[in-house]
């Protein structure tokens, strides 16, 4: 196990670019919003003053509406699509223009329970927990402008599962005219076969130009997409850093963002009961451009587990990931194996991510389902044994997939072989 973490170190220190870092180098060569705060956690074992800067760096680009980009592009690589000229949105350091999902607020509030130097976790707690919230804040205002208390996603690229099974209905409406020609760059660096394919990118990038158009105006931007989705896994990401945010800022002091942060997360999580499905035993997405629940067994639904969800549904989604571990090697699958659509190869159409392992573990572990989040533990560590350090892997055959050398997959497992030293 200590041969695991020693690699691990080794990868997150080579992705390091001092104050950020990057997911891989080629592929990946900027700052991304929430594989900083993942790899925060990993940073932390190792150095935890330099954890802190990973997300202190993330939030200090945080636009003045509260927005959080995706990307960050500290400096010039033309080996990336899009890049800050495609975005344009006039920010001084060049950032996207959508964001992702808000686990910073979960990171934050584990670096402050785990530091060894308390003085700087309170320190950098009061700095950042201002911040969070006020992304939260935005979240509930331009995203959720009903007041249901979920908040949508506007383009696949937020949920950070790019080219889900979930998205092909509702993304079949997001037309492709007028997309300005474009060369890719990330099938350069990663087997196509592993990719989102051309006509999913040329409607990722007519969304692009559409948000474009109307000037990253955050309070027009989502009534005016046709691609409007309330995510499960997305919002039990937002709903559990809404609950950890309260409990910290309840405890340094900050009771307005407490008692705020609390409303969020008790509204939200009584709202994700109207994305339960009995057929499939887990959460789903709704369209709300259309109206009606998305039919797609992904791993979005078992996500949800990450949030403060009520008992017998953690039960349910923990026998879930069992059912799915039945129809493939190694849990948990992006998306059911069973299913039309499911692809063992190609990105969120099947593949395991450490990373989504990561949180549904720990969210069954909170619920009580040790049995489950070890059992998912284990085969997230298996796959390092037999794919190495890779972006997502085939649930099927453990084969590598994507990037190699991933920075947030090195980071999970630090947090899965120290589980043990810091139960």
């Amino acid at each position: 196990m200590q041969s695991y973490i020693q690699s691990a170190e080794e990868i997150l220190k080579k992705n390091d670019l001092g104050s950020y870092t990057v997911p891989t180098h080629g592929l990946y060569p900027f700052q991304w919003n929430w594989d900083s705060c993942l790899t925060a956690l990993g940073q932390f074992h190792f150095n935890e003053a330099r954890a802190w800067r990973e997300i202190e760096t993330l939030m200090a680009h945080q636009w003045d509406d509260g927005m959080v980009p995706h990307i960050i592009f500290h400096k010039e690589d033309d080996g990336y699509f899009p890049g800050p000229d495609v975005w344009a949105t006039g920010r001084q350091v060049p950032t996207s223009g959508i964001t992702q999902p808000a686990v910073a607020g979960f990171a934050v509030n584990r670096l402050y329970e785990r530091a060894k130097d308390k003085a700087l976790a309170g320190e950098m707690a009061r700095a950042l927990l201002p911040k969070i919230h006020k992304w939260h804040q935005w979240f509930f205002r331009c995203r959720d402008p009903q007041g249901t208390g979920l908040v949508a996603i506007i383009h696949p690229w937020e949920s950070g599962r790019d080219n889900s099974v979930d998205w092909d209905v509702p993304f079949s409406r997001v037309p492709t005219d007028g997309v300005l020609p474009f060369q890719r760059r990330d099938t350069q660096h990663a087997n196509p076969e592993h990719r989102p394919t051309q006509a999913q990118y040329e409607r990722y990038i007519w969304l692009v130009q559409l948000f474009r158009s109307l000037k990253w105006d955050n309070m027009a931007l989502h009534d005016n997409s046709p691609f409007r989705i309330v995510d499960p896994g997305f919002n039990a990401i937002l709903l559990r850093s809404c609950s950890d945010v309260a409990k910290l800022a309840a405890e340094v002091g900050l009771e307005a963002i407490a008692a705020e942060s609390r409303s969020f997360a008790q509204k939200g999580t009584s709202a994700m009961e109207a994305l339960w499905d009995d057929d499939f035993g887990q959460y789903i997405c709704f369209d709300r451009a259309a109206n009606e629940l998305i039919k797609s067994p992904s791993i979005s639904g078992i996500l949800a587990a990450f949030a403060d969800i009520p008992t017998n549904r953690s039960q349910a989604l923990a026998e879930r990931v069992l059912q799915l571990s039945s129809r493939c090697t190694y849990a948990v699958a992006s998306h059911d194996p069973a299913a039309a659509g499911f692809d063992a190869s190609r990105y969120w159409r099947g593949p395991v991510w450490l990373i989504v392992n990561y949180m549904i573990a720990d969210g069954l572990r909170r619920a009580g389902q040790t049995d489950v989040a070890e059992k998912i533990k284990q085969d997230s560590l298996e796959l390092i044994e037999k794919g190495g350090f890779a972006e997502y892997y085939n649930p099927l055959t453990g084969a590598a997939c994507g990037g190699l050398e991933f920075t947030w997959t090195a980071a999970m497992v630090i947090e899965f072989v120290s589980q043990s030293e810091i139960a």
